[in-house]
């Protein structure tokens, strides 16, 4: 799954096009590279997101198989690092 979707789909971010920006932008970076809005997401993988303030980081857990999953839902995929 493409970083851009996962980051929409899993909640971490309101829409995708803001995902989508975020990786333009070099804020979106997959195990310390920064990365295109198109490269793929694998479990295991630690997404880190550089916010003004803070970094974040997110370890990959699992992909989702639907668009959207409930908000309840989302430690399943990603957990914050």
């Amino acid at each position: 799954m493409r970083v851009d979707k996962f980051l929409n789909s899993t909640n971490i971010t309101k829409r995708r096009a803001v995902s989508e920006d975020m990786c333009k932008n070099g804020v979106v970076s997959i195990n310390g590279v920064v990365a295109k809005p198109s490269k793929d997401v694998k479990i295991g993988d630690i997404i880190t997101i550089n916010y003004l303030e803070k970094a974040v980081k997110y370890e990959v857990l699992q992909i989702p198989e639907t668009k959207t999953i409930p908000k309840t839902k989302q430690n399943e995929y990603a957990r914050e690092v």
